[in-house]
């Protein structure tokens, strides 16, 4: 499976570890390493993981109170939103 990044996902990314990291050293760097091993989980099995709309699908982190929201097409994975547990519902869910 490919995986593809919508630029607005990309963006939280960075802004989610630059919080961490300014919160302690080093946690910023553990919060990607979680991170990535949740993307790898999803490319693993990437209908394994809960339907919320459409075809959207959340992988929710084990450790940081995230939700990686993606959905699959052909032998793509496109991850749409990296949404914190507090967000809006809504938030992100018009990603394509």
């Amino acid at each position: 499976m490919k995986l593809i990044y919508h630029s607005a996902a990309e963006a939280e990314l960075v802004v989610v570890i630059r919080f961490y990291e300014q919160r302690a050293k080093g946690l910023g760097v553990e919060f990607l390493d979680e991170f990535e091993r949740s993307v790898a989980g999803i490319l693993e099995a990437p209908k394994r993981w809960r339907v919320v709309r459409g075809d959207k699908r959340r992988f929710l982190m084990p450790r940081f109170p995230y939700g990686l929201y993606y959905r699959v097409a052909g032998d793509e994975v496109r991850l749409l939103v990296i949404k914190h547990h507090s967000q809006h519902p809504e938030y992100g869910m018009g990603r394509q």
